[in-house]
């Protein structure tokens, strides 16, 4: 249910002032001290993609606790009073805006002055909202230039913002690891050398993983895939490929007989061999249409959380799977 933004805000008010109470009434106060005392910046992030940044960039001067626990699904998250709480003593707050809506209320009262959205560190793009949209023969040239038309997260569309899953291109999230990196550099100038030497790294890093991409995607025998989860608009866009979301709303969500019968088409047309559905949401669906299409199924991976579930153990290593997994369903060659 969509809840109108000044009701939320007033109801992430009230459950913010329950835990700073909540912090005091069970010794928080104390571990605040704890944390101030131990030297190291203490940095708050919502989940997943922008934790994983933190650790990397900050090395051992920081401290890092992300508000969404492992194999929880991010985008339903609802906030412990005490987490609300915590918020308010940390030195740094990472997220990434439009993903998480009961935590983009409460960050937004929290006023902690080093708060960064990660998605004003590089540029959105809108990967549209409707669901399918001509398809042809017009192969990779054709298809790279379609990004755009591609579809969104729901969350994107509620909002009117646009997409929010830039860490699925290694170049966007590149960019807002530099803007990471500098916010670390400002809360914490004692140790700006190694934040910036950290952050150098990992662009590097990130810039090889570009191009093992690149080399991967280069020749395939179709450049669409389906997915439950439209999540990889920027991922496509940046590969040349088509992402066509089952039912563009919820990655569990049922497809209706129009689009399942759009899917066969598509998949007939563009020889898609796969439906790919995301280790923190049921696979039901992708079975259910992978067995009405006659395609198999497999993991694409949003990396909103890492699990036992994960192909890896860090978002370097689920990377390299997501592009093993498209190279087998794309035919690569």
């Amino acid at each position: 249910m969509n809840v109108p933004g000044p009701i939320r805000l007033t109801a992430a008010a009230g459950a913010l002032a329950l835990g700073l109470a909540t912090l005091t009434a069970c010794g928080g106060t104390s571990d605040a001290a704890d944390r101030k005392n131990d030297g190291k910046l203490h940095v708050v992030a919502s989940f997943y993609p922008v934790q994983f940044l933190a650790e990397r960039i900050g090395g051992g001067h920081v401290s890092v606790e992300s508000l969404t626990k492992p194999g929880v699904e991010p985008h339903d998250l609802e906030l412990k009073p005490r987490q609300i709480g915590r918020l308010t003593d940390a030195d740094v707050v990472l997220y990434l805006k439009g993903v998480q809506p009961a935590v983009d209320d409460a960050i937004e009262l929290a006023g902690v002055e080093h708060t960064v959205d990660a998605t004003t560190l590089t540029t959105l793009e809108e990967h549209g909202t409707e669901v399918g949209h001509a398809h042809g023969a017009e192969g990779a040239e054709g298809a790279a230039g379609e990004g755009a038309g591609h579809e969104g997260h729901d969350h994107a569309a509620e909002t009117g913002a646009g997409d929010p899953h830039v860490w699925l291109d290694p170049v966007k999230y590149a960019e807002v690891a530099r803007g990471v990196g500098k916010v670390f550099v400002q809360a914490d100038p004692a140790h700006a050398a190694d934040y910036r030497k950290n952050t150098d790294t990992l662009v590097k890093q990130l810039g090889a993983l570009d191009t093992e991409f690149k080399d991967g995607l280069k020749n395939t025998a179709t450049r669409t895939f389906i997915t439950t989860h439209s999540a990889f608009g920027y991922l496509a866009e940046r590969y040349g490929l088509e992402q066509e979301g089952v039912a563009g709303v919820d990655p569990e969500a049922d497809p209706s007989p129009a689009r399942v019968k759009q899917l066969q088409d598509i998949a007939r047309a563009d020889k898609v061999s796969t439906v790919f559905f995301e280790t923190l949401a049921s696979d039901r669906t992708a079975k259910t249409l992978a067995r009405d299409t006659g395609l198999r199924t497999d993991v694409l991976d949003p990396l909103e959380g890492i699990t036992d579930q994960s192909k890896g153990d860090d978002y370097f290593q689920v990377m390299r799977a997501n592009l093993a997994a498209l190279q087998t369903a794309l035919g690569a060659r």
